[in-house]
C-alpha cells in the first residue's frame, strides 16, 4: 500500500501512547560476538511494543558489522515470540524493485523512460482526460503521472473489510480500469501525487518489453542474483507461508490473510529485515544499475509540499543533534517505506551507504487510514531507532 499516510509520517513520532505491554527483546542468536549494537537500537524497537505494536523487528548495519532484534509477539493467538528472521508484507517497498527492473531495462536499452505508456501499453490509459500518450514511464516512477489511485477509496476495500472476503481478487488491470474512470488529478508532470496505479502500469510495462511476468523479472534480475531466498512475489494468495510475523488493525483483528492481488507491483511482495537491507545495500551500493540509471534513481523530483521522490525511492534529510554533528547539518539518506493491511515498514539507507535501518512493526489499520484517522499507533521509538543506528 502507501495512500495518504505511508510509513515515513511515523517518524514525525508525535508522542507515545500508554499501553500496557510485557515486552520481550530477542537478539538473533547463532552469530559470532561483534561490536555491541548501537546504543539505544535496542530500547527503541523494544519501545514501539510498548507503545501498541504486538511485535517488531530490525536490522542495523555500519559499515560491515550488522545487528537484528525483535520485541514482543510473532503471534497474538499463541503468544510466539517475534524473531528477526519472520517474513511480513514489505507493501510499498516492492516499488523500489519495479524501479529497479525498468532501470536495467533502459541500462540495457530495450526502453527509454522518457517513452510513452502508449508505446508499451497501447489503448490502456485512455478516457476522461487521461492519455498514455502524453505519460512517460519516468511519471510513473516518480508519481507525476496525475493519473488516479481508486486504492483511496473505502468502497475499494468493501469486498475485504465490509464483506469480509479476505481472498476477494482484484486484477491491476481492473485497478488501472478504475483509475482511468476518473480524471487525472493533474496534467502529466505539473504536479505530485502518490499512485499505486503508476506502478501496476509499470510492472505492465515490465511484462509488455520482456514478454515474462513481472514477478518473474524481478525474481530472475534481482531475487535470484542477490540470493533473496526469503522474498517472494505472490499474485494472488492471501496467505504468509513460513515463518512470519502476523499482523494486525489497531482493534487487534489479525489482518496476515489478506490478498495481495490488487497490489501486485505495487505493493505485493514479502520479505524479511535481511533481504530487505541486503537488496537496498545493492541498490543504492551500485550493484544492480549502470552509472546512469544510478544517476535517474536518486534524483528525485521537486514541487512544493512534496516528498524529494527519485524513482521508488525518497531522498530524506535526516536531523542528527548527537555527537560532533551539529543540528544544523542534517544526514542525508535514501527512504522506502511500506504500510498496508497489518504491516508497516521503513528502510533507510545514508547516502554514502555505511549505515542502514530496516524495521517492520505489526499493525496498520487499513480502515482507519480511509477514514482519515491515524492507521498506527503513536511511537516515538521509530525516531529513536533512526537516530540510534544512523545519527553518531
Amino acid at each position: 500500500m502507501g495512500i495518504r499516510v505511508r510509513a515515513v509520517a511515523l517518524w514525525a513520532g508525535i508522542g507515545a501512547v500508554a499501553v500496557t505491554a510485557t515486552v520481550t527483546v530477542a537478539t538473533a542468536q547463532g552469530q559470532p560476538a561483534g561490536p555491541s549494537a548501537p546504543s539505544g537500537f535496542e530500547e527503541a524497537v523494544g519501545q514501539t511494543v510498548r507503545d501498541g505494536f504486538p511485535g517488531a523487528v530490525a536490522y542495523a548495519r555500519r559499515g560491515d558489522d550488522e545487528w537484528r532484534t525483535a520485541a514482543g509477539v510473532a503471534d497474538k493467538a499463541t503468544g510466539e515470540r517475534a524473531r528477526p528472521e519472520q517474513r511480513f508484507r514489505v507493501a510499498s517497498n516492492s516499488k523500489a524493485f519495479v524501479a529497479a527492473v525498468l532501470l536495467q531495462l533502459e541500462g540495457e536499452g530495450r526502453l527509454s523512460l522518457d517513452d510513452s505508456v502508449e508505446k508499451w501499453l497501447p489503448g490502456v490509459v485512455q478516457g476522461n482526460g487521461n492519455d498514455g500518450k502524453a505519460i512517460t514511464i519516468r511519471q510513473l516512477l516518480n508519481h507525476t503521472s496525475g493519473i488516479h489511485d481508486p486504492t483511496t477509496e473505502a468502497s475499494f476495500f468493501a469486498p475485504y473489510l465490509e464483506d469480509g472476503d479476505r481472498a476477494h481478487i482484484i486484477t491491476p488491470r481492473e485497478v488501472i480500469a478504475r483509475s482511468v474512470r476518473h480524471q487525472p488529478e493533474f496534467a502529466p508532470g505539473k504536479g505530485w501525487s502518490y499512485s499505486n496505479t503508476n506502478y501496476l502500469l509499470a510492472g505492465l510495462v515490465i511484462e509488455a518489453v520482456t514478454h515474462r511476468s513481472a514477478p518473474a523479472e524481478i525474481h530472475r534480475r534481482i531475487l535470484a542474483p542477490l540470493g533473496l531466498k526469503h522474498t517472494s512475489f505472490p499474485v494472488t494468495d492471501p496467505e504468509v507461508h513460513g515463518p512470519h510475523l502476523h499482523g494486525y488493525d489497531l482493534k487487534g483483528r489479525d489482518m496476515t490473510r489478506f490478498s495481495p492481488s490488487y497490489d501486485g507491483t505495487a505493493g505485493a511482495m514479502i520479505s524479511t529485515v535481511d533481504d530487505l537491507a541486503r537488496f537496498e545495500r545493492a541498490l543504492f551500493g551500485g550493484t544492480l544499475l549502470r552509472p546512469a540509471q544510478q544517476r535517474e534513481l536518486t534524483t528525485p523530483v521537486e514541487f512544493p509540499d512534496a516528498p524529494a521522490y527519485g524513482l521508488g525511492v525518497q531522498r530524506m534529510e535526516v536531523p542528527c543533534d548527537t555527537g560532533a554533528r551539529r543540528k544544523a547539518d542534517p544526514l542525508t539518506a535514501w527512504e522506502t517505506d511500506g504500510a498496508g493491511p497489518g504491516y508497516t515498514s521503513v528502510s533507510l539507507t545514508t547516502a554514502d551507504g555505511e549505515r542502514q535501518l530496516v524495521l517492520a512493526a505489526t499493525v496498520y489499520d487499513l480502515t482507519a487510514e480511509l477514514e482519515g484517522e491515524p492507521p498506527v499507533p503513536r511511537s516515538k521509538g521509530l525516531l529513536k531507532a533512526r537516530t540510534a543506528v544512523l545519527g553518531d
